[in-house]
């Protein structure tokens, strides 16, 4: 009886399901939208990426296993690809790009210590950083099979110590930011060196880094540290790099020299309240970033600029690069991405939540007979 009842329960649960599906079909709404992963709230939530307006929980706290979700990558087969793990574990957990549906774990093999940064290289397959152990791991990109160590730290100044985001430019050169710490692979660190973003020719037949970006003078914001972290290009081809600590610091991917400093402190204290997250561009050439402030119990915002000037763009109603203000539904959040998929209208959304919330409720109350 259990089982018939299970069987009912799954294909009542795909009516509804396609019910859903077809409801939001054609509805009006963002063109595009913002996915953000809450690395305290082990969730990856969605925001309309023109209005700001908060959506759904896009993919459910701890499905798969999922736990202080970092980088969230799309990949060549339009699947979400989300770093997730503990100083003394990770993995790399594959979700639908679509819909949030939980697809596996991608890696399979090697060893993972708190994966940060993922990338998918120009060789088709996935680089991914594991800063709790300085290295970076190679994974095929189509089977997720463990392929080697790209690279690893040696302890030694202006090497990979601490590796966070990771980037590819169109020469096949990976560029990598570093925190400057130096990992025993039991997940402990000591701070010991620079922060500095190296960068990496994949296809040498012995790769070593270089030092792309040295330390640069710490944020007047900040609390007298620089710990690079996300990554991105320009439209322009320039460098986007943001600081844990504070600002967005542009530098011309030929030389390396600074071009601009985008100040990141929403919060307006000297030191700021906030810390910086990851990075991603729009389309239409617009930055997206996220932060937290630690005196808020490290609930979130959203900041936005303009790619081209650097100038601050603010939501309506804020101030600055406040594109989202301080909200409960950001929980420390790190990682954030630009994603062509459709927010449903709030009207709709709470609707066919309500909806749900009663055929469930329903349904485990026949199940809970049936036992």
């Amino acid at each position: 009886m259990r089982l018939i009842n299970q069987k009912l329960l799954s294909v009542q649960t795909s009516i509804f399901l396609g019910t859903l599906a077809s409801l939001t079909c054609g509805v009006s709404g963002a063109n595009a939208a913002l996915l953000v992963g809450n690395t305290e709230g082990n969730n990856v939530v969605i925001f309309d990426e023109r209005t700001g307006r908060f959506g759904v929980e896009f993919i459910a706290a701890g499905t798969g296993g999922l736990t202080s979700p970092d980088d969230l990558t799309y990949g060549p087969d339009g699947n979400l690809y989300i770093s997730s793990g503990t100083e003394t574990s990770g993995a790399i957990l594959k979700f639908d790009g679509k819909t949030g549906d939980f697809l596996g774990r991608f890696d399979q093999g090697g060893s993972l210590l708190r994966p940060y940064g993922n990338a998918f290289g120009p060789d088709g397959n996935l680089y991914v950083s594991s800063f709790r152990s300085d290295e970076i791991l190679r994974f095929d990109g189509t089977t997720g099979k463990f392929l080697d160590v790209f690279a690893f730290g040696t302890g030694t100044a202006n090497g990979l110590n601490g590796p966070n985001d990771l980037l590819f430019d169109e020469d096949g050169n990976l560029y990598v930011t570093t925190q400057g710490s130096v990992a025993d692979g039991k997940g402990g660190i000591e701070f010991l060196f620079e922060s500095q973003v190296l960068r990496y020719n994949i296809f040498a037949a012995a790769p070593e880094p270089d030092v792309f970006v040295p330390q640069p003078t710490p944020s007047p914001d900040s609390f007298g540290f620089v710990s690079f972290l996300g990554l991105e290009f320009g439209a322009d081809g320039d460098l986007f790099v943001s600081d844990f600590a504070n600002d967005i610091r542009r530098y011309d991917l030929l030389t390396g020299s600074l071009v601009d400093t985008l100040s990141t402190n929403y919060t307006g204290t000297t030191p700021s309240n906030n810390f910086v997250g990851g990075l991603t561009f729009a389309p239409t050439g617009t930055l997206y970033s996220v932060g937290f402030d630690f005196t808020k119990g490290n609930q979130g915002a959203i900041l936005r600029f303009d790619g081209e000037t650097g100038d601050p763009l603010p939501g309506v109603g804020e101030t600055g690069p406040i594109f989202v203000s301080t909200n409960p539904n950001l929980k420390r959040p790190i990682g954030i991405t630009y994603s062509p998929i459709v927010v449903p209208e709030p009207a709709l959304t709470l609707g066919l939540v309500a909806m749900g919330a009663m055929f469930m409720g329903r349904k485990r109350g026949d199940r809970h007979q049936s036992n």
